[in-house]
């Protein structure tokens, strides 16, 4: 199905939807953006403290200037002599040695080693000149005399228990490429070839309104015909996932002015939750198609089928609906996936897939695409037995959910089918 912009004339209120987008030509806009425009391709670039750089987009290549270890050191606590020194030894056949100094860590032994001759050295200590290997400890006996004196065990060959200048980075090397997600261990590695600042992509900035008289904020208590806000947390908190800073104010009332502000706001995307659907009060698709453009408003999708979005001056536009499973699954389709986008990261779900056996039958209309929850049994999948888009408890009690395409009536019992996990 292709889709028209929505105009201001065009407004479905109390009348439905003539038609609605499919999913894949809903995508097919968010994704054939203007490659010009900054909200189609990753946001501008920043540098910021290595320490704060956990979770955040790399935004270019990371090469170091330097051996990483910058030495050869010990890998062992034991003696630094050449290995030839112990050829022959054994437990029955010691070979007697003279320790002329000690190597530590950060305090190396400065002078070199000969023939007979050993270095007591630390594990992570500089290897003394002239020495390549080291006798471990327990290979050796001690005679605590002046000067002191050792007796070799055991045999080492050389290069035994030392590692090398460059074993673990060499100077040159690409360490990390542009759009690695930053781990830990990343910033350890890097923190190890005297970076102490990292290039990343900005995070996007991204204004949450959440519309409905009806609704307390979080926190309140339900009281009267009034309900508390459930889709403010829940989607702050997947904007974060998805590596975007939000702005949540508070609450926005049913109030064409009040909307229009958060729509207008300083940000790269703005987020509407509720007031996206047909009915009287849903004032935020006129507006959209009123200052901005409306490209895609009602999609064949359940739930999330009042979805909406479009553009108002440079910032991407998203309404999602009031229904706490419709926001979720309409977030995850569509607002997140150009978050993810806008930051640098995959576009695709962050979610692990795996293959089940389907225990009940799944039914669908072909023409609409349905999200599905499902719990899993083992190797069995199961469909909870829950249609209203209303019921976000639901979500909590399913282990992660099933999608039907447009294209298809369905799944029987015993069908393989993929799920996406929540967790």
């Amino acid at each position: 199905m292709r889709h028209t912009s929505k105009g201001a004339d065009d407004d479905v209120r109390m009348r439905g939807f003539a038609q609605r987008d499919t999913v894949a030509a809903a995508l097919a806009w968010l994704d054939a953006q203007d490659v010009q425009d900054a909200q189609a391709r990753p946001l501008a670039t920043e540098t910021i403290p290595l320490r704060n750089a956990a979770g955040r987009v790399l935004a270019a290549s990371v090469v170091s200037d330097v051996d990483v270890p910058g030495f050869d050191r010990a890998t062992m606590d034991g003696y630094a002599l050449i290995a030839d020194s112990t050829e022959g030894a054994t437990a029955y056949t010691r070979l007697p040695l003279s320790v002329i100094g000690d190597s530590m860590p950060g305090s190396p032994f400065v002078g070199s080693v000969s023939a007979g001759e050993a270095v007591r050295v630390m594990t992570g200590a500089p290897m003394p000149r002239g020495a390549d290997a080291v006798l471990p400890a327990e290979w050796v006996e001690t005679e605590c005399t002046s000067p002191c004196k050792i007796s070799a065990l055991a045999a080492v060959s050389p290069g035994k228990n030392m590692g090398r200048r460059g074993e673990d980075i060499v100077r040159g090397t690409i360490l990390l490429e542009p759009g690695r997600i930053l781990r830990p261990q990343d910033l350890g590695v890097l923190s190890s070839v005297g970076q102490g600042e990292v290039r990343v992509i900005r995070r996007p900035r991204v204004r949450l309104a959440v519309t409905g008289n009806e609704l307390l904020p979080s926190g309140a208590h339900p009281s009267g015909f009034h309900i508390v806000d459930a889709n403010g947390p829940m989607l702050s908190a997947l904007i974060e996932r998805d590596g975007g800073i939000v702005d949540f104010p508070g609450l926005v009332r049913d109030d064409p002015s009040a909307i229009l502000e958060a729509l207008q706001a300083d940000a790269d995307v703005v987020i509407v939750s509720g007031g996206s659907s047909v009915g009287i009060e849903d004032l935020a698709p006129v507006l959209v198609a009123r200052h901005g453009e409306l490209a895609v408003h009602g999609i064949a999708m359940r739930p999330s089928s009042p979805t909406g979005f479009g553009r108002m001056g440079n910032r991407l536009v998203f309404l999602l609906p009031g229904n706490p499973v419709s926001s979720l699954c309409a977030y995850d389709f569509f607002a997140g996936r150009a978050i993810r986008a806008l930051g640098g990261r995959p576009k695709e779900w962050p979610y692990r897939a795996i293959q089940g056996k389907l225990n009940r039958k799944i039914s669908s209309p072909i023409g609409r695409l349905d999200y599905v929850r499902v719990k899993i049994d083992g190797d069995l999948v199961d469909p909870l037995a829950v249609g209203g888009a209303s019921i976000l408890s639901s979500t909590t009690r399913a282990d992660g959910f099933v999608i039907v395409g447009d294209d298809s009536e369905g799944f029987a019992a015993g069908s393989d089918v993929k799920v996406w996990l929540y967790a």
